[in-house]
């Protein structure tokens, strides 16, 4: 195999890599070369610190395994370190080099894993497919960015400095900028809070795009680009952060509409539409009601299906909606029961809601089985997924629902809920939930009913 030969613009993301920043995002179209810059990256960080720790991670570990591990990180070691001796440790998957250096991978949704791997510390994170990833995950990983590590003496007589400098490496196919990659990495804000970073320097991001890595790919691949959608294009190709989704249910900033006139020359006036933004709070009144509502996805909790989406939400004595907690979570049945019962006992709720078209049962036999004192009550969907969630919208508009914090990763699925259907990433099961807590609170009865906001 031929030794790999970086291309201009991957050289100059190699030296990003090594510069002073803390923080680096790597962040393009698809087949750019970003993982095996990052993994090629991590391995040379390794032989530079004897004893030293990394870890990779993916939100799925069964990801993990099949792209770092079996795929990206074998083929660095060939293409860029022929030489290295290594030992593939196929039990708790790790690399280990000479020198006991160790590269660790990981999926975010593997609690017990996770668990023993942040047991541990690290000198550098690296954060595979991030748009993927929980704002919440991230932040608890980057808890264990705290190994302190001496240079190798060559490296140290070289650069100067005694110990390697702690990392954390993302990369990502850019989303839409409500994403908190966006909020992290341009806007330099803290996701959720968006407070301004206290050291914004420490965050670096470049654009690397299959364009970049044209000579390591078949011409046909980029046919393959261009025949896609202009949305796609833009992410998958251009590399770039959407801007707000066109014709989206939800915005977070207000939205002004221009004036319309109608065929038969009725003018419908200019308008400002609220957006979650305007109504968030920090505190929520005394509740009359609270529910905890469950999205079941039928996962087993084993990395391959959708998120387990539980949602708190109640109803103040003023009449509003407050959304209280996003508790979703990729759990077993028995462990997502106990999570939807541990919000239950939390926040006093009056009942568990869940739809019966698909779990219902399910979840009330978890549930129950949980604790039998728990109210339960299941709700039929007898409309599709938009047109529940358009008179639910429709409540934001007319300021009645606040937000009590920031919840980053609800709200990206909101904002990407379109009359034409939803447009983000894998299942919107934090926003089906939403939807149904707020339906049981606000409009009354299970079925959808745009009158009751009349």
């Amino acid at each position: 195999m031929t030794p790999a030969t970086l291309t201009p613009k991957q050289r100059e993301a190699n030296r990003l890599l090594a510069g002073p920043a803390r923080n680096i995002m790597l962040r393009g179209g698809s087949r750019s070369g970003k993982t095996f810059l990052l993994v090629r990256a991590i391995i040379q960080r390794a032989i530079n610190a004897p004893g030293s720790r990394h870890v990779i991670f993916r939100f799925r570990f069964n990801h993990a395994k099949t792209s770092i591990w079996a795929d990206t990180m074998p083929k660095v070691l060939k293409l860029c370190f022929p030489t290295l001796r290594h030992r593939f440790d196929k039990t708790d998957f790790y690399l280990e080099l000479p020198n006991g250096s160790q590269v660790w991978i990981a999926g975010l949704d593997d609690k017990e894993r996770v668990e023993k791997i942040l047991g541990a510390e690290y000198c550098t994170l690296y954060f595979n497919e991030s748009s993927q990833i929980p704002w919440g995950s991230i932040e608890t990983a980057m808890s264990r960015l705290a190994q302190k590590v001496e240079l190798d003496p060559a490296i140290a007589a070289q650069t100067g400095k005694s110990h390697i400098s702690l990392k954390a490496y993302f990369d990502c196919n850019p989303p839409s900028k409500l994403h908190w990659s966006y909020q992290l990495f341009r806007s330099k804000l803290k996701p959720g809070t968006k407070e301004a970073l206290p050291n914004p320097d420490d965050y670096a991001e470049m654009k690397v795009n299959p364009a970049d890595n044209a000579d390591n790919l078949p011409a046909e691949y980029f046919e393959v680009l261009a025949s896609m959608s202009s949305a796609k294009r833009l992410r998958f190709e251009a590399g770039e952060w959407a801007s707000e989704v066109n014709g989206a249910l939800w915005s977070l900033d207000d939205r002004l509409t221009d004036a319309v006139t109608e065929d038969d020359g009725t003018v419908i006036p200019a308008s400002k539409i609220r957006g979650i933004e305007s109504d968030r709070v920090t505190e929520p009144p005394v509740m009359q009601r609270i529910v905890v509502s469950v999205d079941p996805s039928g996962t087993k909790g084993d990395g391959n299906g959708d998120d387990v989406g539980i949602v708190v939400a109640g109803l103040g004595v003023d009449g509003r909606g407050y959304v209280l907690e996003d508790a979703t979570c990729q759990m077993s049945p028995e462990g997502w029961g106990r999570r939807a019962v541990e919000m239950y006992h939390r926040h006093g709720a009056d009942r568990i809601v869940a739809e019966r078209n698909f779990g219902g049962d399910m979840v009330r036999a978890i549930v129950t089985t949980t604790d039998r004192s728990v109210g339960f009550k299941e709700v039929t969907a007898t409309r599709g997924k938009v047109v529940r969630a358009e008179p639910i919208a429709a409540l934001y508009e007319q300021g009645k629902v606040s937000h009590v914090g920031s919840f980053a990763d609800l709200e990206d699925q909101m904002c990407n809920f379109t009359a034409s259907g939803y447009v983000g990433d894998g299942s919107p099961d934090r926003a089906d939930a939403l939807v149904w807590a707020l339906t049981e609170l606000m409009l009354g009865k299970a079925r959808y009913d745009i009158d009751a906001l009349i």
